[in-house]
């Protein structure tokens, strides 16, 4: 059990707690927070939640906070600059989204969801002044982001202060257990810790967990980045992009992201340890991501579709992208606004190698745009369906 709940953590904090509560005759209450601050989900947001799961698993309550009134104020964590606050319409939509989401990992019966505002809207200013003087501004600026705008002079609006105390408070107000949050939250969950022992609660242990490396392998799965795997994407693509990830990065997501028993996990590497084709591997963890987020019959169709692209040929389905009719757009420009490459240079690179072709035909620099629809292919595994509007 222990063995599982560490596999891709970074730390616990303090074990020796952790591991008495776990031996304990009742159920943790294990909280996580989210602030709804982007309405879509990737993998790198499910590291948390499949360590949520796993707590569920082991018949703990699993309390996912929605932070509806926190969201408004905005955390600053690893930020240089005072973050801009969503208004409560854009925090509501969010959250709604986020629900529709989440329960593809977290047991919906198993998971009790609550938003912050419930009782922070009810400190008011009394309740606010109290909380505030639970902590100093000196102990607050030990928060490196907060250290390093202090020592450059950059500003640090007095509201972002508040954003860990009332994250802190948060704990206090759910009287949890364990907290679990990203290795970038840690300031806050400590902050919990700091609270619950000055209202006289049992002090809650700390799980975080790992930022996940996007597909290039070095930077934060980002949607910004392009370098990201939604959790909505289709089968297709979840699948083409899990295979097309370094050796490296596979056991990585194989720690982070799969729900198997450890045992499973160490097999897994046991046997590329003995020499095992590491894409027979990728296929499996790609069949369980796959399967999760749709179905088995997805995975199988998902599965044929990049064999196909492997070889070459034009897969049965591929993702048309509508573009605007103009008469000077490019190939490259093409390939740019639809993100198969990052610039309209390397596009152009592409095509000096020969590595684009138009309706199975390879094509260089002076190939013209067709005035209709037509497939366009950037080597041997992207395919897109350009049609005209």
């Amino acid at each position: 059990m222990l063995a599982d709940l560490k596999r891709g953590s970074d730390e616990i904090l303090v074990m020796s707690e952790f591991e008495k509560k776990l031996k304990g005759d009742k159920p943790l209450k294990i909280k996580a927070g989210f602030d709804p601050t982007a309405p879509d989900l990737h993998l790198g947001h499910t590291v948390l939640l499949n360590k949520l799961r796993q707590f569920q698993n082991l018949g703990h309550e699993v309390i996912f906070l929605i932070g509806d009134f926190t969201g408004m104020i905005g955390d600053p964590t690893g930020k240089n600059t005072t973050r801009p606050a969503l208004t409560e319409e854009e925090v509501q939509e969010n959250a709604k989204t986020y629900q529709s989401q989440v329960f593809k990992i977290l047991d919906k019966e198993k998971t009790k969801v609550v938003f912050n505002s419930a009782w922070l809207k009810d400190l008011g200013a009394d309740g606010m002044i109290k909380l505030s003087a639970k902590y100093t501004v000196a102990r607050m600026l030990e928060r490196d982001d907060f250290s390093k705008r202090f020592k450059t002079n950059q500003s640090i609006s007095i509201h972002e202060f508040m954003y860990p105390l009332m994250q802190g408070y948060d704990s206090v107000a759910l009287e949890a257990d364990v907290e679990l949050g990203g290795t970038d939250q840690k300031f806050n969950l400590l902050m919990g810790r700091e609270l619950q022992k000055a209202y006289g609660q049992e002090q809650q242990s700390i799980l975080t967990m790992p930022l996940l490396e996007g597909l290039d392998g070095i930077n934060k799965m980002s949607k910004s980045l392009n370098n990201y795997i939604g959790i909505n994407e289709s089968p297709e693509i979840i699948y083409s992009k899990l295979m097309s990830i370094s050796d490296e990065l596979m056991v990585r997501y194989i720690d982070l992201l799969s729900l198997k028993h450890f045992e499973e996990i160490q097999e897994w590497k046991n046997r590329l340890k003995s020499g095992d084709n590491p894409k027979n591997i990728k296929d499996e963890f790609a069949q369980e991501i796959v399967e999760r987020f749709h179905n088995k019959e997805a995975y199988q169709k998902a599965k044929s579709d990049f064999s196909k692209r492997s070889s070459g040929q034009i897969p049965d389905e591929i993702k048309a992208y509508e573009i605007k009719k103009t008469d000077d757009l490019s190939i490259p420009q093409i390939l740019k606004n639809i993100y198969f490459v990052t610039s309209t240079s390397e596009a152009i690179r592409l095509l000096k190698s020969g590595g684009i072709r138009v309706d199975s035909e390879k094509i260089d620099q002076d190939f013209q745009t067709p005035k209709e629809d037509f497939v366009v292919q950037v080597g041997k595994r992207k395919f897109a369906l350009i049609k005209f509007v």
